[in-house]
């Protein structure tokens, strides 16, 4: 079983590498957009070999369903060009600055976890599903409305900016 898992993870680890990838790499918003989709349906099975598949079908139902739509909506209203012009350039430069851009946080993080471990319970805490809903519905509920305004906004200013550019033309 143990064998089945690593190769699990092994699976899931090339898929968000490879859909990572792609979503820095493409020249096309649209191909980039199917990247991102890819990394996170592959990290809600990383969440599902977790043993937290109330969090791994959240995550496909809040960012696959929700927010990849949004983004796939903006785009759309905004008319990207379909030849992906809009990422023109230099892309050995692009590549290296990408390079450069993953690797500084990388390494201080590390260092950062490498002076201060964190001390680890023996036995992780269960939290039953209906104590997480009660919880994102009482406790965390402003910042759950908060995200959600915030998304409405960012495709309301989506939404203004192509309205903008269709009068001008």
């Amino acid at each position: 079983m143990e064998i089945l898992a690593k190769t699990a993870f092994a699976f899931y680890a090339l898929i968000i590498c490879g859909g990572s990838i792609m979503a820095v790499m493409s020249k096309s918003l649209v191909r980039a957009l199917i990247g991102l989709i890819a990394v996170m349906m592959a990290l809600a099975g990383m969440y599902l070999l977790l043993a937290a598949p109330f969090i791994a079908f959240m995550q496909i139902l809040i960012y696959v369903g929700g927010v990849s739509v949004l983004i796939f909506f903006a785009i759309m209203l905004t008319r990207a060009s379909p030849d992906g012009d809009e990422a023109q350039g230099n892309s050995l430069r692009k590549g290296i600055l990408a390079l450069f851009a993953m690797l500084v946080p990388a390494a201080v993080l590390s260092v950062i976890i490498v002076r201060n471990p964190e001390k680890g319970l023996a036995v992780p805490v269960e939290v039953a599903t209906a104590a997480l809903g009660k919880g994102m519905l009482e406790v965390y509920l402003l910042p759950f409305e908060i995200i959600s305004v915030i998304l409405f906004a960012a495709m309301a200013g989506a939404v203004l900016v192509a309205w903008q550019k269709r009068g001008k033309q």
